[in-house]
């Protein structure tokens, strides 16, 4: 990862990217906590190394993460953006995640074929009672009855589902202080970030590489 030019040290990029993604905070916010640390900083360039760098960290985490169970529980949650609400597909634990304007079977199929490059194909996925992500699911199993692969359980449990619900909460509880995306553009570099700094809380990452979440959030950048 290149941080040559920058007029600040790597560390301290570093350290703002990550509190920015893991806390409640906005970009004022850190402008305001680094210079009463003495560190006198526009709230625009934080803005700026969250869009360059989290894509790269979150991408790096991708490489050195295993591949997640074959039982998903998967759903959607809402995001603004210009202010209009667009959807956001996640599986819980972070399997992984996709940002669309719509919410249909076409997004949902899109979301599962994304989740499958990264985990495999899951024996079972958990949904509610949406018709897209039924109908894409049977998109999926028709696909592999032509190739006399096993289908994909489809279940409909409320309560697995919950999981899902609860796991949004965080990601929720983040977005909340960004007052909303400006450009698709600029909400799914965030979100990457995001959902990395979730992945790493909930301690899926490699724990013999690293003691803790932020020496590993650190070591994504090495």
């Amino acid at each position: 990862m290149d941080f040559s030019g920058r007029h600040f040290p790597t560390d301290l990029i570093l350290q703002t990217i990550r509190w920015y993604l893991r806390y409640s905070l906005s970009y004022r916010d850190l402008e305001e906590i680094l210079e009463e640390r003495g560190v006198e900083i526009h709230h625009t360039t934080p803005y700026r190394w969250v869009q360059e760098y989290a894509p790269q960290l979150e991408a790096e985490h991708r490489k050195r993460r295993k591949p997640y169970g074959t039982s998903w529980c998967m759903d959607e949650t809402y995001i603004k953006i210009k202010g209009e609400w667009v959807c956001l597909y996640r599986a819980v634990d972070t399997v992984d995640f996709l940002l669309t304007k719509k919410r249909d079977k076409r997004a949902a199929l899109r979301f599962f074929r994304k989740a499958i490059r990264l985990n495999g194909m899951p024996e079972k996925v958990t949904i509610d009672k949406s018709g897209s992500n039924t109908a894409a699911l049977e998109q999926l199993n028709k696909e592999q009855k032509k190739t006399d692969q096993p289908k994909i359980e489809i279940r409909q449990i409320k309560y697995l589902n919950n999981l899902v619900e609860q796991d949004h909460r965080g990601i929720k509880r983040r977005t909340k202080p960004m007052l909303g995306f400006q450009s698709f553009k600029t909400a799914r570099r965030s979100l990457k970030g995001v959902e990395l700094c979730h992945s790493i809380r909930k301690g899926q990452y490699d724990k013999t590489q690293s003691a803790n979440g932020w020496d590993y959030f650190y070591s994504l950048a090495v």
